[in-house]
């Protein structure tokens, strides 16, 4: 049975929130709040955390994982980034948005696309988000929680609640959402390719 949390979504309780880091350091996968709906997520050196996300979403190891991150400092350490692409990301960060890049070494091998080597970085507009990646102090592994037959991510925690409390260690309740994902913008060639067009606008990349 998982822990079912209500965070402010404007003052976050830091006790939840350090609660919710000690779940997942001790390999809990989570369900959390962003500005496209609720992701579910993982720590990112977590094998075993990783697979149950993926029977939960009913995913390959070969789907595009997203490292959400609290800022802009860690873009760099775990993608490839030219000088043109990081001022388009800092410019529509934080957002709805999830950008493809290139991996570097500090990106475990499981987490990035095998035949690109790719990983996707993101920051979200979301408080508690931002204020649970502070506390953790690291990325979170994450992808939207779009459950098997569904094509948009979940926004009602409530009804999440009904459908995984058996399956995750938390889900935070931090407000009913907007359903529509992320906009992904791939750079991982250099240029900017939309490659789904979500709640965040696509022409500051065009």
């Amino acid at each position: 049975m998982s822990q079912f949390f209500y965070i402010h979504p404007d003052n976050p309780q830091q006790r939840l929130l350090n609660q919710a880091v000690e779940l997942i350091r001790k390999g809990e996968v989570i369900v959390y709040p962003t500005d496209s709906g609720y992701a579910i997520g993982c720590q990112m050196e977590d094998k075993r955390a990783l697979e149950r996300l993926c029977q939960i979403r009913r995913i390959e190891k070969d789907h595009n994982f997203t490292l959400v991150c609290r800022d802009m400092s860690e873009l760099s350490i775990y993608a490839k980034v030219d000088n043109t692409a990081f001022r388009q990301v800092k410019n529509n960060t934080p957002g709805p948005y999830t950008f493809v890049f290139k991996a570097t070494r500090e990106v475990p091998r499981r987490l990035q696309n095998p035949k690109r080597k790719t990983i996707g970085i993101r920051v979200p507009d979301n408080i508690i988000a931002l204020k649970l990646l502070e506390t953790l102090n690291e990325p979170l592994m994450s992808t939207s929680l779009i459950l098997p037959g569904n094509t948009m991510a979940e926004s009602d925690p409530d009804a999440i609640r009904d459908k995984l409390e058996k399956h995750v260690g938390l889900i935070i309740h931090g407000g009913f959402l907007v359903e529509q994902p992320t906009t992904v913008v791939d750079f991982s060639d250099g240029e900017a390719v939309i490659l789904r067009e979500g709640s965040g606008d696509p022409a500051p990349f065009l």
